[in-house]
């Protein structure tokens, strides 16, 4: 783990063909908000829709101190073509002692089904094998969530089970799923 150290001096940009990864800026929050403020975003998280900017700014906050504490990094989504904000994808819940992490993501609405976040989603997972020396990415969702548990399985994760009760959404306690990645699959 020892190059983890160095990934958090200062922040690494990853690109795909279509989609560049960046540090999500403070100039981002309106993106960020227009993204969190939709029901059909945050329907399976367990945070409340964003009535206010300033809670995505506030977020923005919260993403650069976790990284500066090495505890989170969160990357920005940007369309290469019309260079556009459209989502954000990371490792959150990193736990280097065990060398696992959970990732995490969010797309606009406009931008689903057309393969963009199964291209970013394996570029990550090879950067937290690679560059951060993870043996073990894993991801927890909604059990409702099929659309996340597709883009999981289309690169690699495997289903492991159900975890009952494990999120609270809507003021309504609701299962979910856990599938992983083993740096060996």
């Amino acid at each position: 783990m020892t190059e983890m150290n160095s990934i958090f001096n200062s922040f690494m940009e990853i690109e795909t063909p279509r989609l560049k990864l960046r540090k999500i800026y403070r100039e981002d929050a309106p993106s960020l908000f227009k993204i969190f403020s939709m029901d059909e975003v945050t329907k399976f998280y367990d945070v409340d829709p964003f009535k206010s900017e300033e809670e995505a700014e506030r977020l923005i906050e919260k993403l650069h101190l976790n990284f500066e504490l090495k505890k989170q990094i969160r990357w920005a989504i940007i369309l290469k073509e019309k260079n556009e904000f459209i989502g954000t994808i990371g490792y959150h819940e990193m736990e280097p002692e065990h060398f696992k992490a959970e990732i995490g993501y969010d797309l606009h609405p406009d931008h689903w089904g057309k393969g963009l976040m199964t291209e970013a989603i394996n570029k990550v997972v090879n950067f937290g094998f690679d560059k951060l020396g993870f043996n073990r990415i894993e991801a927890v969702y909604h059990s409702l969530n099929e659309a996340s548990k597709r883009v999981l399985h289309k690169n690699g994760f495997q289903y492991e089970g159900t975890l009952r009760k494990r999120f609270l959404i809507n003021g309504e306690f609701t299962d979910a799923c856990i599938s992983s990645i083993i740096r060996s699959d």
